[in-house]
């Protein structure tokens, strides 16, 4: 199992402020996170998961995905 990690650690990972990372989970545009009671919490896997998904070879290639 992995270990979670804060939002604010999450954050620091992606290079974005936590404001702009709340923002991304508000819209859905967020990695996977977990709630527990009003904590919110990031696996590092489904960190790196969703940077992978990120990743292209040109702008074309994302055609229109909401990238933030």
């Amino acid at each position: 199992m992995d270990h979670l990690i804060s939002a604010d650690e999450a954050a620091n990972i992606l290079n974005i402020s936590p404001s702009t990372l709340a923002k991304m989970r508000l819209s859905g545009a967020s990695p996977r996170f977990v709630k527990l009671g009003r904590r919110v919490a990031y696996r590092p896997s489904d960190l790196e998961a969703w940077i992978a998904a990120q990743s292209f070879n040109s702008t074309s290639e994302y055609g229109g995905k909401a990238i933030v």
